[in-house]
């Protein structure tokens, strides 16, 4: 296996740092392709949440400089991102894809919404046409053991989710959600999630601004609430107990300023601001205001910290289970790394075998049906014979590390010259 995954999430790096790096969807594809272009680098894909942007590819010698591609990408200097940066290679950047889309990894352990999220951006470089082959193998394969580890064990069960977890503190600090206001602002698949479980606990009235106003009313309609002008967003927030953010804006939207504004016009009331957006929504320095509170992703931490020790007994089944899976995959990763060598021996031997039948065939006179056949059979049988050691080898080699030394002793002792086609690889 030639798979190199390097990274930074929410266990490496605090808000500040993720939010310089992270990849809005909308320029996904252009930085699956620049990744893609990158020396060294055959296949590759970059998943982007709020809680991490990972780079994953299958490179041509075993190794490429992916520091190097995140350090010029981002226009950040080694010192500032390299400490927050963790990297694995082959079986154990398997491990680390299949513990990450069966949400092992994820801030809350068993939340749902990261294999979306894996599934989108492979999407997104299959649509680009950066993942083929062994990277498509890899990355369908983490989809079926995170549906096994689901189903296996109850890591999933209660689940909660970054919106839940937000609901959750939301409930610390008023007591009571019952008749509280509700602003969302931004109307993707977060909002929608925070909204069912604001309604779930108590809320009365929820308000959805969006950038794109269609979309905020679909959602505002789903839960009979209103949806409000992005352009009125200013004017309006404070009519809200809770506002929870969570759009793609590049830079806060909110500031202290506007914060001022909204307790003057609430009459110093208290209002809770939860920030689940990377880059953050909201200017830390709004919780200077007297009666405002601001909690960003980061801060949600301390509210998972109660699930973490309820969910460790089916979180060991869990890793129990990916284990058994990246040994699984490797097997037959190693095996099908043997396969275009074992079909050129019979390729190579094949052509031997029927030069030599055209050789003699002159000498040998007019054959009947009968001697045709064993003459076929004869010789045949000692390709066969032939064959039988070194695909047994190569075979068992498969299932070792050094398998590729196997390989090449081969395609040496038989002269068994690399040939490209379509896939480029060996045949």
């Amino acid at each position: 296996m030639k798979f190199h995954l390097i990274g930074v999430n929410h266990k490496t790096a605090p808000v500040e740092v993720r939010e310089r790096i992270a990849i809005p969807e909308s320029r996904l594809p252009e930085a699956c392709k620049k990744l893609a272009a990158h020396p060294g680098i055959e296949e590759a894909m970059i998943i982007s949440t709020c809680n991490r942007v990972e780079l994953l590819a299958n490179v041509k010698n075993g190794s490429c400089d992916l520091r190097g591609w995140m350090h010029q990408y981002f226009s950040l200097a080694p010192e500032e991102l390299d400490k927050h940066i963790y990297e694995f290679r082959e079986q154990e950047a398997v491990r680390h894809l299949f513990r990450v889309a069966s949400s092992l990894d994820s801030m809350v352990v068993g939340e749902p919404q990261i294999l979306g999220q894996v599934k989108e951006a492979y999407a997104t470089a299959r649509a680009v046409g950066t993942v083929r082959a062994q990277l498509d193998q890899l990355v369908t394969r983490s989809f079926a053991v995170a549906k096994r580890v689901r189903s296996e064990t109850a890591v999933g069960s209660s689940a909660v989710s970054v919106a839940s977890v937000a609901v959750e503190l939301a409930k610390k600090i008023f007591g009571s959600l019952n008749g509280k206001s509700v602003y969302l602002v931004g109307a993707g698949k977060m909002s929608e999630l925070a909204a069912r479980h604001l309604l779930a606990h108590g809320c009365t009235s929820i308000f959805v601004a969006n950038r794109t106003y269609d979309r905020a009313v679909k959602l505002a309609q789903k839960f009979d609430g209103e949806a409000i002008s992005f352009d009125s967003l200013y004017e309006s927030c404070d009519r809200a107990d809770i506002v929870i953010t969570s759009t793609g804006a590049p830079h806060a939207i909110f500031r202290r300023e506007h914060g001022e504004k909204f307790m003057a016009r609430r009459k110093n009331r208290p209002m809770f601001f939860i920030d689940i957006a990377v880059p953050r929504d909201v200017d830390p320095e709004m919780n200077k205001v007297d009666g405002l509170f601001v909690y960003d992703i980061d801060d949600l931490q301390q509210a998972v910290a109660s699930h973490v020790a309820d969910r460790q007994t089916e979180a060991q089944h869990a890793e129990a289970i990916i284990n058994a899976e990246v040994n699984r995959f490797q097997a037959r990763i190693l095996v099908l790394d043997v396969v275009p060598t074992i079909v050129s021996l019979h390729e190579h031997l094949e052509t031997i075998r029927q030069a030599e039948i055209d050789r003699v065939r002159g000498r040998l006179g007019a054959l009947t049906p009968e001697q045709e056949m064993a003459v076929e059979a004869l010789t045949r049988g000692i390709v066969n014979k032939i064959m039988h050691t070194p695909i047994s080898t190569l075979k068992t080699a498969a299932r070792d590390p050094e398998s590729t030394t196997v390989i090449e002793i081969v395609r040496r002792l038989f002269n068994l010259h690399e040939k490209t086609g379509d896939g480029g690889g060996q045949s």
